[in-house]
Formats: C-alpha cells, structure tokens, sequence
C-alpha cells in the first residue's frame, strides 16, 4: 500500500494562498457535491478518476477531498501507485473545511 500525505485545512488554506498555486479534486459524487464545495476545486468523483489521471497535472500539487477524507485518500493512494508523489488528502474532508468556519461555493 502506498503512503497517503495527509494535510489539514490550515495547511490547505495556506497552499491555496501560495503563489505557485494547488490542484483541488473533489472525489464525491456529483449529488454530494452539489450541495457544497471548497471554492476553487474541480468535482472529478472517485470512480472516474481512473480515467483520467493522465490529466491531473505532474509538477503542482493535488490535494483530494471528499465528505470525511476516506476516499480521497483511496484517490491519494491510487495516484501515488502511479507515480505521483504530489498527492494529498485533506483530513476530515469537507466536514472539516465547514467546521473550520470556512465557506462552500
């Protein structure tokens, strides 16, 4: 099994503010989505991420979310078995991001 980074939403937010910029996934499904999502992030749900993780850039980071952080971490791991070491998972999900205080688009 490949190890899974893990940041938290202080670490997000401030890779979210960096110059050099960050990839955001959310790994739900298009419903969950709909009812909120971290400003900025891209809805690709976990099942599609096979085939297109070709696409996913190679040279910035991508920090994957979901509602609690178990899939994106399954993104994470599969990712990084396909030698992507710029992967993240933020731990706790979108929960976490809300009860952080922080807005959903």
């Amino acid at each position: 099994m490949y190890p899974v980074k893990e940041i938290d939403v202080a670490e997000l937010q401030s890779l979210l503010g960096d110059i050099q910029g960050v990839k955001l996934i959310d790994v739900r499904n298009p419903t969950e989505a709909s009812r909120g999502a971290i400003p900025g992030a891209q809805n690709l749900p976990l099942h599609t991420l096979p085939i297109h993780a070709d696409g996913l850039p190679g040279d910035e980071t991508v920090v994957f979310y979901c509602q609690s952080g178990g899939r994106s971490a399954q993104a994470c791991a599969f990712m990084a078995s396909r030698g992507f070491d710029n992967v993240k998972n933020l731990r706790g999900g979108i929960l976490a991001w809300v009860r952080s205080g922080l807005l959903v688009a």
